[in-house]
């Protein structure tokens, strides 16, 4: 679909229609599928939408929008290696019952300023919140900073991210965030989630998926292993050996 048609159909959406102030939002995915493949590097989604209204905007507040892109969750346990006897070991511990594989966070401006702690409380948007909210199974002293690591160690490997101010909004009423997914993807569904916010507080929210799998020798390599572990392990032993037996017979035929 081309943009110039989108932006036409969710102005026309946004139209006042009547009495009464009220806002949400209508929104749209430039793609709500990835394909994994053997060449698979990356892609880029564009998430778009419109403000409706039925009344001209209320004065005040500026409008503001947050975009969030959620993956696939896992359990994970998080470890704190200390030198004992000169040797490092695991000491502690903490469990988390399950936190995102990849979060990226878009926004018109800084989180801090655009929402309040309530609202971010109720919709686990900031990454602190996010990993709170699936909650912590082990009671560990020092709880805080293991989720600290693992949100600086995930930032670092771009599978967290936090893109202030790259929501592109236009007279208040129409916009647009560019998402960036990582070449190591996961299968899995993952959630868009969009926000209109006004004074800190969250006006009206929506829901998206986008759907991520392999495809191609990719997956069926992945089924391979996962349905059938055995005829995986003979085969790839097979190859191995295969391929030893290639590369021994190809160096005795430029040594004669």
């Amino acid at each position: 679909m081309r943009m110039p048609g989108v932006l036409a159909l969710l102005v026309a959406l946004a139209l006042p229609c009547g009495a009464g102030a009220t806002e949400s939002i209508v929104t749209g995915l430039s793609q709500n599928r990835v394909q994994i493949t053997t060449n698979y590097d990356g892609s880029s989604i564009l998430i778009y939408g419109a403000v409706k209204r039925d009344a001209p905007p209320p004065e005040g507040a500026r409008l503001e929008v947050i975009v969030t892109v959620e993956g696939p969750s896992q359990p994970l346990v998080l470890r704190r290696k200390e030198k004992v006897a000169g040797i490092w070991i695991n000491r502690s511990s903490v469990k988390i019952s399950s936190a995102p594989s990849f979060y990226e966070v878009t926004t018109t401006g800084p989180l801090t300023d655009i929402l309040s702690s309530t609202d971010d409380l109720r919709y686990h948007i900031s990454l602190p919140q996010l990993i709170r909210a699936v909650g912590i199974t082990n009671d560990a002293e020092n709880a805080p900073d293991f989720v600290q690591a693992l949100q600086r160690i995930r930032l670092d490997e771009s599978r967290y991210r936090m893109a202030i101010g790259r929501v592109q909004l236009v007279e208040d009423t129409l916009f647009r965030a560019d998402v960036d997914l990582p070449a190591n993807l996961g299968d899995g569904s993952y959630k868009v989630r969009l926000f209109i916010l006004r004074g800190g507080k969250v006006i009206d929210s929506q829901e998206r998926y986008i759907g991520v799998r392999k495809a191609g020798l990719e997956r069926e390599l992945f089924n391979l292993a996962h349905e059938q572990p055995f005829l995986y392990g003979v085969i790839s032993l097979l190859l191995a050996a295969f391929a030893g037996w290639a590369a021994s017979a190809g160096f005795r035929y430029l040594r004669s």
